[in-house]
């Protein structure tokens, strides 16, 4: 799969960052206007030569050149985006639970100054409490959409984002001490293969924070309404334990609420 790393992106207009569902800019580094029936894209400035990152199995560090042109137009028929907004707080539940068990579920990382995270299909509101409320080291957000990372990277210049999936986000970032699944079930991913691939990229003793903000009945709401964007499960905590253990995580803390899911992993390797 295709990837964009958006480490040395400068964003010229930067879209208004309130999801639309009807849109995604193909993986390309363009800033987003709309005008009439179609997307302005007007190429974004770097400050080196353009490359991006096209993660493979193989390889996720093969540099792609970007030709440089004139700004294009797409029409909107063209663009086609998952809707996200099932990430955003209230839906449904009263936001005050939204904030709770958003705090919740960061207390659980417990995250220090000198961390290393990595948060894994979060929202704009995840990343933004997350920011207010924990200094850390280093941040790195990926995504799918690059719209949700357009908008994080216009907040906060030195959050490191990469567009793909979290197989394949580069070792070179490594090693985390908290990663932060925070949509599990949108990830097109068994979960032996997440630790597995975790296992190789988390420091001794990282956390690995599963979780859902309002619990697995809303869950089963939004895979009806939601089918291109929630695409698996959340494990129980027999099943969790079994796949956890095999590859030297420990589950220290799990929650199975109506209100909310929560499971928070120890790696136990060296």
């Amino acid at each position: 799969m295709n990837s964009l790393s958006l480490g040395s992106f400068v964003l010229i207009s930067p879209p208004v960052c309130k999801f639309n569902p009807l849109l995604q800019t193909k993986h390309q580094p363009f800033s987003h206007t709309l005008c009439g029936n179609g997307l302005n894209l007007s190429p974004i400035s770097l400050t080196s030569k353009p490359t991006l990152l096209r993660a493979t199995d193989s390889n996720t560090d093969a540099p792609v050149s970007i030709p440089e042109g004139a700004a294009s137009f797409v029409p909107i028929a063209e663009i086609i985006e998952k809707d996200w907004s099932l990430l955003d707080s209230g839906e449904p539940g009263p936001e005050e639970e939204f904030k709770r068990s958003i705090e919740r579920i960061i207390s659980s990382g417990k995250v220090e100054e000198s961390s290393s995270v990595l948060v894994s299909t979060g929202s704009e509101e995840f990343v933004d409490f997350l920011m207010g409320s924990t200094p850390c080291k280093s941040l790195f957000v990926v995504h799918d959409s690059l719209l949700i990372l357009a908008c994080v990277k216009e907040k906060y210049d030195k959050v490191k984002c990469w567009q793909g999936e979290i197989l394949y986000v580069p070792e070179k970032w490594a090693p985390f001490d908290v990663v932060f699944l925070y949509f599990l079930p949108a990830l097109p991913f068994k979960l032996d293969d997440i630790l597995v691939s975790l296992a190789k990229k988390c420091s001794a003793g990282g956390r690995v924070i599963i979780s859902h903000t309002q619990g697995r009945q809303v869950l089963e709401q939004q895979r009806q309404q939601y089918p291109e964007v929630v695409v698996s499960d959340l494990p129980d905590e027999t099943s969790l334990q079994r796949v956890a253990a095999a590859y030297s995580f420990e589950v220290a803390e799990f929650v199975d609420e109506p209100g909310l899911y929560l499971a928070a992993l120890i790696y136990s390797g060296a």
